[in-house]
């Protein structure tokens, strides 16, 4: 049985009659095919029945006794997945701030390339390819990170796997994606510049 709460190994348990047992509270269970809590009448009724003395309090259905039991952790996630979406926010406009301001100062040698020969498809793949280098780098390293503080907060999972391949798929898809963006518009725009107008950029 869990009875140190969901997240902890059950230990073993064995059943004696409650007049041998050292505490003096029961709890009844009671598994229903309809509502739960429609037939607490009477199962009160029937309790009283067999003792008139014994009280029937506390009544809930097992959807509220696990969600109890759950109530701490499931505070502790929510506020973990508020803050990492926060997070998550603030790297892709971090990653897009800092890839297209380095983009568009580099107007002038994208013109200077294409004046020299290189036609569009060369400037944006030589753009792309730099920028996607620094930010695989940079997804690599913080999943990495990611990896390492998962296994500090084994703790508060429960029911899900500490290295969620699916986390890690979409956070690099949408940090890689916002990269790919920010490296693409500026590029383009750049290469849609005539030459002469491109060399006289400051």
């Amino acid at each position: 049985m869990r009875h140190g709460g969901i997240a902890k190994e059950p230990s073993p348990e064995v059943y004696v009659p409650f007049l041998q047992a050292r505490s003096n509270i029961m709890r009844l269970v009671v598994r229903t095919e309809g509502a739960p809590l429609a037939l607490a009448s009477q199962v009160r009724a029937t309790v009283h029945e067999l003792d008139k003395d014994l009280p029937v309090a506390n009544v809930r259905d097992m959807e509220a006794v696990v969600s109890d039991a759950v109530a701490q952790p499931r505070f502790y996630m929510l506020l973990v997945g508020v803050f990492a979406g926060v997070a998550l926010l603030l790297a892709a406009l971090g990653i897009y701030g800092v890839v297209t301001h380095a983009v568009t100062h580099r107007t002038r040698e994208l013109g200077i390339r294409m004046a020299l020969g290189a036609d569009r498809q060369q400037v944006v793949g030589l753009v792309l390819g730099q920028y996607l280098r620094l930010t695989g780098t940079g997804l690599a390293l913080g999943v990495g990170l990611a990896f390492v503080a998962s296994r500090m907060l084994g703790s508060l999972l429960y029911g899900v796997e500490r290295a969620d391949p699916l986390t890690y798929v979409g956070v690099v898809a949408v940090l890689g994606g916002v990269a790919i963006l920010a490296s693409l518009l500026p590029a383009y725009r750049a290469t849609r510049i005539d030459p002469i107008i491109a060399l006289r950029h400051d």
